[in-house]
């Protein structure tokens, strides 16, 4: 009698599905000990349950009369906005590495972040903006001149939009449109005063009224990508193929294109240029759950939001009792992450 002798090897380790449901239950439980470490740690830190009262205050309309309830009470927008600009920013990294095929590529590579500050500069500096609605259009504006800027100028010459192409002319554009900032703001103190604050990049400013502003921008530019997710695996296998399998690869490209802009401009509006999130939280989804981006893209979303959160909660503890900006704890991680993944990767065009 003849026995199979795959069949140990198959029972031997967890199926793909499961060890990638294993990995989307970790993440779930990794931001939710995010949320509950923001809501407790700070300035002053409370007891769990100071933020139990302070969530039952919060959810009932009232306002608590303990002094730690009344901290998680303060807590609670900007660890919505951490969470909301976390995951956006997640998503758009992922979305823009998937269109370009570049491992390097995300909002600040890509110019994004500096086209978006340009334009905000510039309303600050020559049309005297203030209002969370006037920064959202500057740099829906900006971000999305630059993004397109940057593609063109990338398929110039032979071969088309390569990595290496995108990723050079976005990192010279982002160095021009830097140097125009400065200039911009250089012999203008006033404008600078106000710049600056925003420029770090962070949460510290949580409104519920500029986080009502961008939701409906977020949530459509959101499904859009996700929507896309069938689209994009056909991509990674080259355009003949997409093609061959039904894609409109200009189409699909634009649409998923537009999502990430829009998700990293309006973050950027409300929160300023935040770095790195949208690099290092799709490399480290990869890792764990592989390239397919009907896994990956949600799987972006979660991991942005956890790592925003937690930087900016310590962000907090290293600056109490004042606090150093999430923006600058993201960036002290993700440039030696942005180390790593260069010298991991193998350019062969070189």
């Amino acid at each position: 009698m003849s026995v199979r002798t795959d069949a140990p090897r198959r029972a031997a380790g967890p199926r793909p599905a499961a060890r990638r449901s294993a990995f989307l239950l970790g993440a779930f439980l990794v931001l939710a000990a995010s949320i509950a470490l923001s809501l407790a740690l700070g300035s002053r830190s409370v007891s769990l349950p100071e933020v139990v009262e302070g969530l039952t205050a919060w959810f009932g309309g009232r306002t608590s009369e303990d002094i730690g309830a009344i901290a998680v009470q303060e807590r609670i927008p900007r660890t919505v906005l951490a969470l909301v600009a976390g995951a956006a920013l997640g998503l758009s990294g992922a979305l823009m590495q998937a269109v370009t095929r570049n491992p390097i590529a995300d909002p600040g590579i890509l110019g994004v972040n500096t086209g978006a500050a340009l334009f905000v500069v510039c309303g600050i500096a020559f049309l005297g903006i203030t209002s969370a609605v006037q920064f959202l259009v500057l740099a829906l504006i900006g971000g999305s001149l630059v993004a397109v800027f940057v593609y063109v100028v990338g398929s110039v010459g032979p071969g088309g939009s390569t990595p290496i192409k995108l990723a050079l002319a976005g990192a010279a554009t982002t160095a021009a449109l830097s140097s125009l900032v400065s200039a911009v703001l250089l012999p203008r103190i006033a404008a600078m005063d106000v710049f600056r604050f925003w420029q770090v990049g962070g949460v510290a400013g949580a409104d519920w009224g500029t986080m009502a502003i961008i939701a409906p921008l977020l949530v459509v530019a959101a499904a859009a990508a996700f929507l896309c997710a069938p689209m994009l695996n056909a991509l990674a296998l080259g355009d003949e193929v997409a093609v061959g399998l039904g894609v409109n690869v200009t189409a699909g490209r634009v649409v998923a294109s537009a999502a990430g802009v829009i998700l990293c401009a309006a973050v950027t509006a409300v929160a300023g240029p935040i770095a790195f999130v949208g690099l290092m939280v799709p490399h480290v989804a990869r890792m764990l759950f592989g390239p397919d981006q009907r896994w990956l893209l949600p799987v972006c979303a979660l991991g942005g939001a956890a790592l925003l959160t937690v930087s900016d909660t310590i962000g907090r503890l290293l600056g109490s009792p004042g606090e150093v900006e999430a923006g600058i704890v993201t960036a002290f991680v993700g440039a030696p992450i942005l180390v790593i993944i260069a010298r991991r990767t193998r350019m062969k065009a070189l």
